[in-house]
């Protein structure tokens, strides 16, 4: 998944969680990566159709839609196409074509979306605005089964267990990693962060509005803490287009809600009341 796993237990994990934990990534990765030239995304970029979605993932699509409502398209799977062309494609060309198009409408392209994806046309689908966390989640329960005190983290994007002290997690400074520009204490759930610092390339970066087939500007960094990794992460990458009091009205589902932190280009920074936060600005 191009990213680098840690988990965290007070004892090494037994052999067959282990086990477990590398099948579950690897399903994963064989039906959603479009790095990959044998994944169902693959498939669904050659030839139109209806591909069955396993009942794990059907989370993960109904996420996707939701966010897509929320932010009037701006997070959508169909970006896929526009990334590539960008020069963020499977081979990491990194550099972009003449023309980069805008991506299709969800409706345009996509009908049933329950039990099963029906393709009225070929699309390359995108799926990274969420699917990291996804796959965080998915780890986590594997971990969970094993021992009630865990972290799992992917790059940055974290599950915590439950615990009466919050766990400190740096966050870093999107202009330069060797630093961290605050702190905050996770007592449980989840941490994800999206910055325009990552894959970066030309006067691209990774996080492009689907809409307008442009990268992002106003803002450079966000953190969500949230319930679940998928939520925090796909929240993470809607900031980016969409004001967070809009997603935080409709993000009801949850009692806890989502706490974030938001940093500008032009300096500013937004939060929630986070328990524990301490920024060094």
């Amino acid at each position: 998944m191009g990213t680098r796993w840690t988990i965290s237990t007070p004892e090494p994990l037994p052999a067959d969680a282990v086990d477990a934990v590398d099948a579950e990534i690897d399903r994963i990765d064989r039906a959603w990566s479009r790095f990959r030239d044998d994944s169902m995304v693959a498939d669904m970029a050659r030839q139109a159709g209806r591909y069955p979605i396993a009942d794990t993932d059907q989370p993960l699509v109904d996420w996707y839609r939701r966010l897509y409502d929320l932010t009037g398209g701006a997070v959508s799977p169909l970006v896929g196409q526009t990334l590539a062309d960008a020069g963020y494609d499977a081979i990491y060309t990194l550099r972009a074509s003449a023309r980069v198009p805008v991506a299709p409408a969800w409706d345009a392209v996509i009908g049933e979306h329950a039990g099963a994806l029906e393709l009225r046309e070929p699309a390359l689908l995108d799926v990274g605005a969420a699917g990291k966390g996804f796959a965080v989640d998915r780890v986590a329960e594997i971990v969970g089964d094993s021992f009630d005190d865990f972290v799992v983290d992917a790059g940055g994007d974290m599950v915590i267990s439950p615990r009466s002290r919050g766990l400190r997690v740096a966050l870093e400074h999107p202009s330069d990693a060797t630093k961290a520009i605050g702190v905050v204490s996770v007592a449980g759930g989840a941490i994800c962060a999206s910055a325009s610092n990552r894959r970066v390339w030309a006067d691209w970066h990774h996080i492009v509005d689907p809409r307008t087939a442009s990268p992002a500007r106003e803002v450079l960094a966000t953190w969500v803490i949230a319930p679940s990794a998928m939520e925090a992460d796909g929240l993470a990458t809607a900031l980016f287009f969409t004001p967070a009091a809009f997603l935080r009205g409709d993000f009801d589902h949850h009692r806890e809600g989502f706490h974030h932190v938001t940093i500008r280009r032009n300096g500013s920074v937004e939060h929630t009341a986070i328990p524990g936060l301490e920024l060094f600005l």
